[in-house]
């Protein structure tokens, strides 16, 4: 009798978070004042926008988690008022932030990251996390998820500037592949009211030295993800590396995420793949 898949299990993230801030200490040194007002694929976000965004989650974060201070909070325990919330939070801090010059900007961002990468490593990875992720439908979460989820927000949001301006990608998979371990753990949530095709399961590969093939699979009442090699798929689906990650932050409409991917079997259940976000705004 074949074992049962093992669950996707702990992603390690704090070494890829800390480069991937040094990554963006050594970025913003380079951006001219052109560069600083390049649009990018964030609606109505310019590069200036998306590096104070960057600045301004990581105070926030390091004011709530490490010091204690929790000026606001949702309004409701649901992803509606979470999502609120935090859209507006997020405007607010862009609309501040967003107003610096790049040298000051480059001037606070270090000592913010390199807090924040000190702070999260003193945590126990499997200690209850200071956030849920919620976007993998997590009311409770494992402090190495939420590093995880911070790594993704850090990395696209850079990747939105690299992206810009033109410039080289973090694209190397001590990088990338956690990025992209992590945004497939929403698959199974984005799945939950998905009916079982009755066997198979369903497989997500991104192309390339820094992607993977990740498996959907039921386990009883729920669907979970694995890293195990499993016969007959229903779906597949083939990401190119370069647009995964704007699929699952919102970066690329799904008409568009749909010419782009190569897709075998079950249209519903691929589809269902390329809709999944895994951010909260």
């Amino acid at each position: 009798m074949a074992r049962p898949p093992v669950p996707a299990g702990p992603i390690h993230a704090l070494d890829a978070l800390d480069l991937t801030e040094t990554r963006l200490g050594e970025l913003l040194g380079t951006l001219s004042a052109r560069d600083w007002d390049m649009p990018t694929i964030v609606p109505r976000w310019r590069v200036r926008h998306v590096a104070g965004h960057l600045l301004d989650t990581a105070l926030r974060r390091l004011s709530l988690t490490r010091d204690g201070l929790a000026c606001e909070r949702p309004s409701a325990d649901t992803p509606e008022a979470l999502r609120d919330v935090v859209d507006r939070l997020n405007a607010e801090g862009v609309a501040v932030y967003g107003r610096l010059s790049p040298a000051v900007l480059r001037s606070l961002m270090r000592p913010a990251s390199e807090a924040l990468c000190t702070w999260l490593a003193q945590r126990d990875p499997d200690l209850p996390a200071d956030f849920a992720v919620s976007w993998a439908g997590d009311t409770a979460s494992p402090h190495w998820f939420d590093v995880a989820r911070e790594l993704t927000e850090r990395w696209h949001h850079q990747q939105q500037i690299r992206l810009a301006l033109d410039r080289p990608g973090l694209m190397v998979r001590e990088l990338y592949h956690p990025v992209l371990d992590c945004f497939m753990r929403a698959l199974p949530w984005h799945f939950r009211d998905v009916p079982w095709p009755g066997g198979g399961h369903v497989a997500v590969t991104v192309s390339g030295e820094c992607g993977d093939t990740w498996r959907l699979y039921r386990d009883g009442a729920r669907w979970q993800l694995t890293m195990d090699t499993l016969p007959d798929p229903v779906a597949r689906v083939t990401i190119d590396a370069d647009i995964a990650w704007r699929i699952f932050t919102k970066g690329l409409p799904a008409d568009e995420a749909r010419r782009r991917c190569r897709i075998e079997g079950d249209e519903t259940l691929a589809m269902r793949v390329l809709t999944t976000t895994a951010i909260v705004g």
